[in-house]
């Protein structure tokens, strides 16, 4: 059951980030929207492309007045693990998102398996794109770590939003 819906309130959350700072959703929202990128940690190869190429594509995202962070449930060791062998120097990196947390942004969890690279326990990618006002407008909530959705596309619907004042979509949804 989806705790999320297309323009109501998305919760409130403050994770640490790999800079020493902190992201604290409400204060940190982006001028038009805020894209919130979770990844599944350092173990995930393809989480590694994609948190790369987000980097590279950081400035398009400002020119459009998208604040962007890339978080995952990894410890601060493992996390910055991925900011060095990622060469991650430009884009926000929160880490220590709680399962609990998660959860509530309606992110499915996974188990390590056992003998692999795995933490114990970590989410599933997803994304989540926020208005100013703090409420939801695009979400991208994935059961496995393959076909994510492309970021330039996702540019191209960020401009098509701005320029036609299009309304989030799925707001009859309801939770049941």
């Amino acid at each position: 059951m989806p705790k999320l819906l297309p323009a109501k309130t998305v919760p409130e959350f403050t994770v640490p980030l790999i800079d020493g700072g902190k992201f604290q959703l409400s204060q940190r929202l982006g001028d038009n929207f805020t894209l919130l990128l979770f990844y599944r940690g350092a173990h995930c190869p393809i989480c590694k492309m994609q948190v790369r190429e987000l980097q590279r594509k950081v400035d398009d995202f400002a020119k459009r007045g998208v604040t962007v962070v890339a978080i995952s449930m990894d410890d601060k060791e493992r996390a910055q693990k991925s900011a060095d062998e990622w060469e991650i120097d430009e884009l926000l990196l929160g880490y220590g998102l709680s399962e609990e947390l998660a959860r509530n942004l309606d992110l499915y969890i996974s188990s390590g398996r056992p003998g692999s690279k795995e933490p114990k326990t970590f989410s599933e990618p997803g994304m989540l794109l926020i208005k100013p006002d703090q409420t939801l407008y695009f979400a991208s909530i994935q059961s496995m770590p393959f076909t994510r959705p492309p970021f330039d596309q996702l540019l191209q619907g960020i401009d098509y939003a701005l320029e036609n004042a299009y309304p989030a979509r799925g707001e009859l949804a309801k939770s049941r």
